[in-house]
């Protein structure tokens, strides 16, 4: 391959794929449209994530969702869609503004009646769930500083052969450059610190490149 491996081209390379696998979808363009006119950080996951989270989602016939970090809802509507009838999603926003935002993406998109947004710090909004029936998927998108806190109570509250999936803990390869001090990095690694120990989790980290840079997720399975 004789042409530089750049942003530009993971970029283009997702654009491709995604023109194959991913149609054109109108709610979730309204839902980034929207989201950008009300200021908010273009920190959403992609849409080929978006994508991935459903399939997963699906292919484990989630009934049950927890989403931490809910943003202006675009990884929520993803997530949304791959429940059934009478399935709900949990999702936590820490600002009040973002999950108005998101509360109206959803409405648009359809998806009012499986979607409750929790708004306030994560870590005490989840301490404070105590539901009759696990969840069978969380997905833990919020300040990684708080990522330890955030797994473990998600651990506590999905079920055992349930999926937890937590968002970029690659960042650009700096979680592993111990020269890197910020407190993103450092969340990461004190998740990955305490993982190494824990016998009641299975879990590996996928690198990705795309349309948001370089990256990855770390899945886990609840044993």
């Amino acid at each position: 391959m004789s042409e530089e491996i750049t942003p530009e081209l993971w970029e283009r390379s997702d654009a491709y794929h995604n023109s194959f696998l991913i149609g054109p979808d109108e709610p979730l363009e309204h839902a980034r449209t929207r989201s950008e006119a009300h200021g908010l950080p273009a920190i959403a996951i992609s849409t080929a994530q978006g994508k991935l989270l459903n399939l997963v989602a699906r292919s484990i016939s989630a009934k049950r969702i927890l989403e931490v970090g809910t943003l202006g809802g675009y990884s929520t509507i993803w997530l949304a869609r791959a429940l059934p009838e009478d399935g709900q999603l949990m999702t936590a926003e820490l600002n009040p503004k973002h999950a108005e935002v998101a509360e109206l993406n959803v409405a648009h998109a359809g998806l009012s009646s499986k979607v409750k947004i929790l708004v306030g710090p994560a870590a005490e909004t989840l301490a404070n769930l105590h539901p009759e029936q696990p969840f069978d998927l969380a997905f833990i998108d919020a300040d990684k500083i708080g990522n330890l806190a955030y797994f473990l109570e998600a651990k506590r509250l999905v079920r055992k052969g349930g999926v937890i999936i937590v968002d970029n803990v690659v960042r650009g390869g700096s979680v592993a450059d111990p020269s890197t001090k910020d407190n993103n990095s450092e969340g990461v690694r004190k998740l990955l610190n305490y993982l190494k120990t824990d016998v009641e989790v299975d879990a590996t980290t996928i690198a990705t490149v795309g349309e948001k840079g370089y990256d990855g997720f770390l899945y886990a399975i609840r044993l």
